[in-house]
């Protein structure tokens, strides 16, 4: 499907998605529990749903209710109902369950769709390994077959290209016979380390880690005990809405639901806003944004990559160039974020630039000439672009089609519906 949206000025108040991260976790946890887990203010987003049918068919028991969901571990080793799982297109699901796969009583085969077919899964190949485990891929890439148990032991990690791995055997070593001692070098996104230690210690899980978050050490034969949580709402997702007040807000909009129970590495849009000129106020249940001039930014995005589509969005606004650093993070995502965001923005007439000596991607100011046509841009199948491209659209100068605009599902399924609730003018189209 096509979306087409026009220039608008926004006002009012949404509600921030719940976060994926978040939940995904969360709902890994409860798989290795025993007992009762309630996660209340749960996502619907593409990758959440997938991660539950992963767990479902690792051998929890699912109970959906209508904001709220009961899963129920069974403990260790997990009893899988089918040893094939379906990962869609999540690479944190992907990498997340083929570390906890090595719980279960059976080989364990992750599945792939879309480009997570071609994302990296050999990082964990040599750990799983050395701590016992057996691991199988296609040329280091979905499908993945994993077996166990892990026995625990001490492992040296890659953490260059993602923290998703760490992630994973963070979450399966306390179930390993023996203690564990994982040492991450070049670990990137940090913060969602720091999420993930917190969500496991919410589940009984000892875990410690120094301040450098290089080493690790997780005892053996713990046990995930049931909790009931809130998920926190999603900074990744707010970050667009945030972006959008600020350039085209009536006077100021809100994004409420932003109390955060665990860290999130995308909470660094806040200070990114405020460097960038933004005028944000706390609120009892979120952020206020007003509209505002953006100076120009140089912002290392090394552990927040997730922001350089909003925040390319907001550079083209400025009157000098703006830089944002870190663009290597960029390559292994939904789509190679780099490459389209300058395909997609020189449509517009913005030019960004890649530099990799420097790693860094130069945004110039849009000249925001008006638009005598209306403008089709490809989401490139990537959530995070079909955003950007419509806050490009409705702090523009003219209409813009999005292709494929429904991707936007995998992580923010009412996107559209809550820019149409703060004022945007929007349309789907069949071509």
């Amino acid at each position: 499907m096509i979306l087409r949206i026009w220039p608008s000025r926004l006002v009012g108040s949404v509600n921030a998605p719940a976060s994926k991260s978040v939940m995904q976790r969360l709902i890994a946890g409860a798989l290795l529990a025993e007992g009762t887990t309630t996660l209340h203010n749960v996502s619907d987003a593409d990758d959440c749903t997938t991660a539950l049918h992963m767990a479902a068919q690792l051998g929890a028991d699912i109970e959906l209710g209508e904001s709220s969901i009961r899963i129920t571990g069974h403990g260790i080793p997990l009893k899988p109902r089918s040893n094939i799982l379906e990962a869609g297109e999540s690479g944190l699901a992907a990498r997340l369950f083929s570390a906890i796969g090595t719980c279960a009583s059976e080989p364990i085969r992750i599945e792939a769709k879309g480009t997570l077919s071609s994302r990296p899964m050999a990082a964990l190949k040599g750990p799983i390994e050395s701590l016992g485990g057996n691991f199988a891929s296609e040329k280091g890439h979905c499908p993945v077959t994993v077996n166990g148990p892990l026995t625990g032991g001490q492992i040296n990690l890659d953490g260059s290209i993602s923290s998703q791995y760490l992630t994973g055997l963070l979450m399966a070593l306390p179930s390993a016979a023996q203690n564990s001692q994982i040492s991450a070098d070049n670990l990137v996104s940090k913060p969602y380390i720091e999420m993930t230690c917190a969500i496991m210690q919410d589940f009984g899980i000892e875990v410690e880690f120094n301040e450098n978050f290089d080493t690790f050490e997780i005892a053996g034969n713990q046990t995930y005990q049931g909790f009931e949580t809130t998920v926190d709402g999603d900074w990744s997702a707010a970050a667009f809405l945030l972006v959008a007040g600020m350039l085209a807000a009536e006077t100021s909009i809100e994004i409420q639901g932003l109390n955060s129970l665990y860290p999130q590495a995308d909470e660094a849009i806040r200070g990114a806003l405020l460097f960038a000129g933004g005028a944000l106020s706390g609120s009892d249940d979120g952020l206020q944004i007003a509209q505002r001039p953006v100076r120009a930014f140089n912002l290392d995005l090394t552990d927040s990559p997730d922001l350089f589509p909003p925040l390319a969005v907001l550079a083209a606004f400025g009157k000098k160039p703006s830089v944002l650093r870190g663009a290597h993070r960029l390559i292994h995502k939904e789509s190679n974020r780099a490459q389209a965001i300058i395909t997609e923005f020189q449509k517009m007439g913005i030019t960004v630039e890649l530099d990799e000596a420097a790693d860094q991607l130069r945004i110039h100011p849009w000249n925001r000439s008006p638009l005598s046509r209306a403008i089709r841009i490809s989401s490139h199948g990537d959530h995070r672009m079909a955003m950007a491209a419509a806050v490009l659209a409705v702090a523009g100068v003219g209409t813009i089609e999005i292709e494929d605009a429904e991707c936007v599902a995998k992580s923010y399924p009412a996107f559209f519906d809550d820019l149409e609730v703060l004022g945007a003018r929007i349309e789907w189209v069949s071509t």
